[in-house]
């Protein structure tokens, strides 16, 4: 372990040298054998020999925190560097993964409980739950704690991740930990094919290129739907697309809407989903599931698309960014090096993200902070991104090293700075659920497009704080 994650732990703040009144060894030194005296040092005869020196304490010795997060890849990660926090400090930490559809039932009962009663030392927050969690006094502000840190510095962050999952009402309730900002993956071999570019001319008059807006995009998936092998049956789908409600395809849709100029609310929370630009939105994301994308997808959540896109089936995939290392991953991929990542058709994905927080009810803030602390230092922060993770410091996306493995970083960092989140608002997994309803309803043909958005806006306006 490097000095400058040591002097994370010298410098943790005097509360934690009240309370435990020792300081943590550096890592990359073992406690000082004992020395045997030398011939001009020998004791006086019948002195007793010194016992030798007790090693220096860890300064969260037999301290457990429990930690919930998701089962995602960024999970993963901070598991992976997790080992060297608990050796440095001496402290347990548990990490319980669980799916995303649980966490939130999950976590509100013991967000609930009495201060220091809960179950939960540290939490991950979607931005979708910010509002809720906030506006409930249920999350520790953490400016004071952010003043005295060495290693977090919220200057150091995308200011459009700070925006979402680190500040609210003027005051901080998280610390950015990943994007999930969604962008295009796309098959470059296939975009460069010279019969498939051919074949593109004959029939629209012009160069294939990447599209530049939902409608071009909508046009070249259904275009890029094919029969390769010339059985009869389609084997290439144009876009791999996630239709499940609610959560997957309400995402997927937003893409449509915010790359069409529409949004949910506009700055003054009247909503404005169902106006020409949400009626467009939603008839190309129609078009493009009936048309461009496998049969099943209207039931597709983000693992059967992931698979699609993975097993060679689709030309493209609305999706995470942080797919496209998945997607080079051998032994998860069969396009590995094929595939890049550009921004939505259109410009404006939607922007999502995660952020740590310290629960009101956490029984041991203070070494919750110091994990915090840690896991969000540039130089763990850096490693996390090096395993394949979607920073939120502005500072790792930029390292040498970072962009040495992952060159499409440069990119990625733009997408994310520029990518629009979902409102934030007491009710927000409310709003995702209404809008995923009516979102898989038009897709089945059992509401037309304008029937479903007029109806969704009406209760959306039930829903504003």
């Amino acid at each position: 372990m490097n000095r400058q994650l040591i002097r994370l732990f010298l410098s943790l703040g005097v509360m934690m040298a009240l309370l435990l009144g020792a300081c943590a060894p550096r890592a990359t030194e073992s406690p000082a054998a004992p020395q045997a005296p030398s011939a001009t040092e020998a004791p006086a005869a019948g002195e007793p020999a010194q016992p030798p020196e007790a090693p220096a304490a860890k300064p969260f010795e037999g301290v457990t925190i429990n930690i919930m997060m998701e089962g995602v890849p960024d999970t993963e990660f901070v598991q992976a560097v997790l080992p060297k926090f608990q050796e440095a400090t001496g402290m347990t930490v548990n990490i319980e993964v669980l799916n995303y559809a649980l966490m939130h039932e999950k976590l509100v009962p013991q967000l609930i409980a009495p201060e220091g009663a809960g179950s939960y030392d540290v939490i991950v927050v979607d931005n979708y739950w910010v509002g809720e969690f906030v506006n409930a006094g249920w999350l520790m502000e953490l400016d004071d704690m952010v003043a005295k840190s060495q290693t977090i510095d919220l200057n150091d962050y995308l200011p459009s991740m700070v925006e979402m999952v680190g500040r609210l009402h003027g005051k901080t309730y998280m610390i950015p930990f990943y994007n999930y900002a969604m962008a295009l993956i796309y098959r470059d071999d296939l975009l460069n094919d010279p019969a498939i570019q051919e074949e593109y001319k004959q029939k629209f008059g012009k160069d294939l290129a990447l599209p530049t807006s939902p409608e071009e995009y909508v046009e070249l998936a259904k275009f890029m739907t094919r029969d390769t092998n010339g059985d009869g049956q389609i084997d290439l789908y144009g876009s791999s697309m996630m239709g499940l409600r609610p959560d997957p395809t309400t995402m997927e849709f937003l893409n449509y809407l915010y790359s069409a100029g529409g949004r949910i609310y506009d700055e003054n929370w009247n909503v404005t989903i169902n106006n020409e630009a949400g009626v467009k939105a939603l008839t190309l994301y129609v078009d493009a599931m009936k048309n461009a994308a496998p049969p099943g997808a209207p039931a597709y959540g983000f693992d059967e698309a992931f698979s699609t896109m993975a097993q060679g089936q689709a030309f493209s995939y609305i999706t995470f960014n942080w797919m496209l290392p998945q997607l080079n991953d051998p032994e998860k991929s069969q396009v590995v090096d094929k595939c890049k990542v550009v921004r939505v058709p259109g410009g404006k994905g939607l922007l999502g993200g995660w952020g740590w927080a310290i629960p009101v009810s956490s029984p041991n803030p203070e070494a919750a902070w110091a994990f915090i602390e840690w896991v969000e230092s540039f130089e763990i922060a850096k490693e996390r991104a090096l395993l394949g993770g979607a920073p939120a410091r502005a500072d790792v996306f930029e390292d040498a090293d970072v962009l040495a493995k992952y060159p499409h970083y440069k990119e990625v960092e733009q997408i994310v700075g520029e990518a629009i989140p979902f409102p934030i608002m007491s009710r927000s997994p409310q709003v995702v659920e209404e809008l995923g309803r009516v979102i898989s309803e038009a897709v089945a043909g059992s509401k037309t497009v304008v029937d479903a958005l007029n109806e969704v806006a009406e209760v959306l306006k039930g829903l504003v704080d």
